[in-house]
């Protein structure tokens, strides 16, 4: 399938080159790969990588593998992995298969036998510092190793020893023979294999060497007969040496083609700072919903459809420098996506007592109170229209919807002003009630028995219109109130010496013990729901029975969306 004959895809620079590579017959199919190191958890970055590894090639008729780069057992776990295959599948991406560099290492060895045969290999002797001196800068050219002339015998032997473990870590390295005056300081005799006495989680202890990134990379492609190896901007200046590799070996050539890497204001997305902020407890852990990890932000509560929608948005980008993208947008995917599918409830989060005196005493009555009230042209086959909801004397309203002293455009509740609540009745607001410090505590009011549904018969205006729930049938649920866990776009923007969690947001989570309506008691974990005039949350997994604990996703307001009309 062409990029023509599916315009539902956009056009990017990267469907133009297949376009060009289908039309001139270099590649007669697409096939991609996402290459994750299960060295951690995947984050917002990585969805963007993966969806347009996924998309490009489902455009096309196409497959994606999911290739676990597992080459440096110091630090990858099971644990990652299993994590990432999850991760993948919310996204609602399935691998045509999944695979692991391991699974090449026997392959990788052989091929760099053969290279060390050609010449092009060679086991140097000198240790990572000294590697470092011979190198050369950007503007001055490397040195060659001493041990660079050895004999392709020798250096046969070696690197035989190596592998059988003769030797201690750091003391040998296999480095492929290229140019050590070259302008690109990769390609400087580059390492191909170091030494690691450390067990694989898969291989176990065969292997005491392993391959480097640049070494494993673009064989495994080749093994695996990929079309189109797309990376990050990072690895442009690898792709010299991907080529190189390839060419030497006069193996399959895939073509490298490397985008724009997206990351998000406000946050971090470096494995290293995510794994600081979760073991030094700045955050509860990788599924904290304060997190730009997939975890963290399915737990938030963010449905996968929302990721994808911002992966398209923000499209594929080839510039000199990665791009930043405002939170905002992905709040408005998360907020859009949400806004037709999520049943309305009311949840009052920080409540406030009021007896409506003239209502019987007793007396529970069940109001009708619309789920998807968003639906306007008609509700979709199979949704439920309205529920019933609990209504009695005795009700609970939010705090900041009454003032002793509004001002005048302030139209909830206030002494002597008559409000509407929510599908139940009229009220009026009569006596304050107020503690020894002088704090509301309660509100007595009178109600018109004949404004049920919020409707006085005499036609008369109310401006003012509140939520509520029964205190009889309310239930106590833990609301966690999550915002931005930064206080500025660029959380790394440090003065010198000061690490970036001096711009941790110390109000970046604050939990409340709200009052809900009794359908929320066993909400299922995952949840969604709209808070009435509140935003979208999503039911927690640390949730009990009857005591519900309800994470917010996103407000309602819409920053973001203003700022692109202007």
């Amino acid at each position: 399938m062409t990029g023509e004959e599916n315009n539902s895809t956009p056009s990017n620079f990267i469907r133009d080159i297949i376009e060009q590579h289908l039309a001139n017959g270099r590649f007669s199919e697409v096939f991609t790969r996402f290459p994750p190191e299960p060295n951690g958890y995947l984050h917002i970055g990585h969805a963007t990588a993966i969806h347009t590894n996924f998309s490009i090639a489902d455009a096309y008729g196409g497959k994606t593998n999911l290739r676990f780069d597992d080459t440096n057992p110091t630090k990858e776990e099971v644990e990652y992995v299993e994590a990432i295959i999850d991760d993948i599948r919310w996204l609602e991406h399935e691998p045509d298969r999944v695979f692991y560099a391991s699974d090449y290492f026997d392959q990788l060895y052989t091929w760099a036998i053969q290279l060390i045969k050609q010449g092009d290999a060679y086991v140097d002797d000198l240790s990572q510092e000294e590697m470092r001196e011979y190198r050369g800068t950007l503007t001055e050219p490397g040195r060659n190793s001493p041990f660079r002339d050895r004999s392709v015998e020798e250096n046969l032997d070696l690197f035989e020893r190596m592998k059988n473990g003769e030797f201690d870590e750091g003391s040998r390295v296999l480095r492929a023979k290229i140019d050590m005056a070259h302008p690109n300081v990769l390609m400087r005799d580059p390492t191909m294999y170091r030494i690691l006495k450390v067990p694989h989680h898969r291989t176990g202890e065969k292997w005491c060497i392993y391959p480097m990134y640049d070494w494993a990379h673009g064989q495994s492609d080749s093994i695996e007969g990929i079309t189109h190896s797309l990376c990050s901007l990072e690895y442009v200046n690898h792709r010299p040496l991907y080529e190189w590799f390839i060419e030497k070996l006069g193996i399959y050539a895939p073509q490298q083609i490397e985008f724009s890497r997206i990351s998000l204001n406000y946050t971090v997305v470096s494995k290293r700072k995510l794994r600081k902020l979760v073991e030094e407890g700045y955050v509860e852990g990788w599924d904290d919903p304060r997190m730009p990890t997939l975890v963290g932000l399915r737990r938030r509560g963010y449905p996968a459809a929302a990721v994808r929608t911002f992966c398209d948005m923000v499209g594929v980008v080839r510039s000199t420098y990665n791009v930043v993208v405002d939170y905002g947008m992905l709040e408005y995917a998360v907020r859009n996506e949400l806004n037709m599918k999520n049943e309305r409830r009311m949840a009052v989060l920080d409540p406030l007592k009021v007896v409506i005196e003239n209502y019987p005493e007793g007396k529970v009555e069940y109001v009708d109170v619309d789920n998807y009230p968003q639906y306007r042209e008609g509700l979709p086959e199979g949704l439920v229209a309205t529920r019933k909801v609990p209504f009695s004397r005795e009700i609970f309203i939010e705090r900041g919807d009454f003032m002793e002293d509004p001002p005048r455009k302030f139209f909830r509740m206030a002494p002597g002003r008559e409000v509407r609540l929510m599908k139940a009745y009229l009220v009026t607001c009569t006596e304050v009630i107020k503690d020894e410090a002088g704090e509301v505590i309660e509100l007595r009011c009178t109600y018109d028995p004949d404004s049920y549904g919020g409707n006085p018969a005499d036609g008369r205006k109310v401006k003012g219109t509140l939520h509520w729930v029964s205190a009889g049938q309310a239930v106590d649920a833990e609301v966690r109130l999550y915002d931005k866990l930064f206080l500025t776009e660029d959380p790394e923007d440090v003065a010198e010496g000061e690490d970036f969690t001096v711009n941790i947001n110390p109000d970046s989570l604050q939990v409340v013990t709200a009052k809900v309506e009794p359908s929320l008691a066993e909400a299922a974990v995952g949840a969604s729901f709209q808070f009435m005039r509140h935003g979208y949350f999503a039911v927690d997994p640390d949730s009990q029975p009857n005591r519900p604990v309800f994470n917010r996703t996103v407000g309602l307001r819409d920053t973001w969306a203003k700022t692109q009309k202007k």
